[in-house]
């Protein structure tokens, strides 16, 4: 198995990527698997397969059919632009946690976690793709209030909403839109 260190393509430009390899510390090279390279070491045969994260959305709305969004902080992908609630899944946690845990942390809501309402790949990162799993949630509790990396909270009617940072809560606005639910 061949290394190809020159390539244009080289692991070591890709943001994020190890430099040697964490099972035995040489110096990782290329390989090509599955039509991907791969960063890889030629002395024990670890193969770095870069997989994308998973990202958990609650999406609540009120009992005037308004959608919850937030204003994203000066900190956050796409500051001062709104979202739908989300965030990473931290390891070891269920993904429905995670969209409650979000859900709290950034609106001061608690909510019951239902069914999936929308699947998609994020690639507005493009040093951290994400799977992104939208949750309906219904809110129990809580007091409404900006926190974490969000700056302001907001119910918005879905033919006025702000201007959206993530084009994947968009498209799923634009499907509840087009199927009217």
């Amino acid at each position: 198995m061949s290394s190809n260190t020159s390539d244009a393509h080289d692991h070591r430009e890709w943001p994020g990527e190890f430099k040697f390899c964490p099972q035995c510390g040489h110096q990782l090279g290329v390989r090509h698997i599955g039509g991907q390279e791969r960063p890889a070491c030629e002395e024990c045969g670890y193969v770095h397969f870069r997989n994308p994260g998973v990202g958990a959305a609650a999406v609540a709305y009120d009992s005037a059919g308004r959608i919850l969004l937030v204003r994203r902080g000066p900190h956050a992908t796409k500051a001062g632009l709104w979202s739908i609630p989300a965030g990473f899944v931290d390891y070891g946690e269920d993904v429905r946690d995670g969209a409650a845990r979000e859900l709290l942390e950034e609106t001061g809501l608690t909510a019951e976690i239902g069914t999936p309402v929308w699947v998609a790949t994020n690639f507005h990162d493009p040093a951290k793709v994400t799977v992104g799993i939208w949750f309906e949630a219904s809110v129990t509790g809580g007091q409404l209030v900006a926190g974490d990396d969000a700056v302001e909270v907001g119910w918005f009617a879905l033919s006025e909403l702000p201007a959206m940072a993530f084009g994947t809560d968009q498209a799923y606005i634009a499907s509840v839109i087009a199927t009217g639910e």
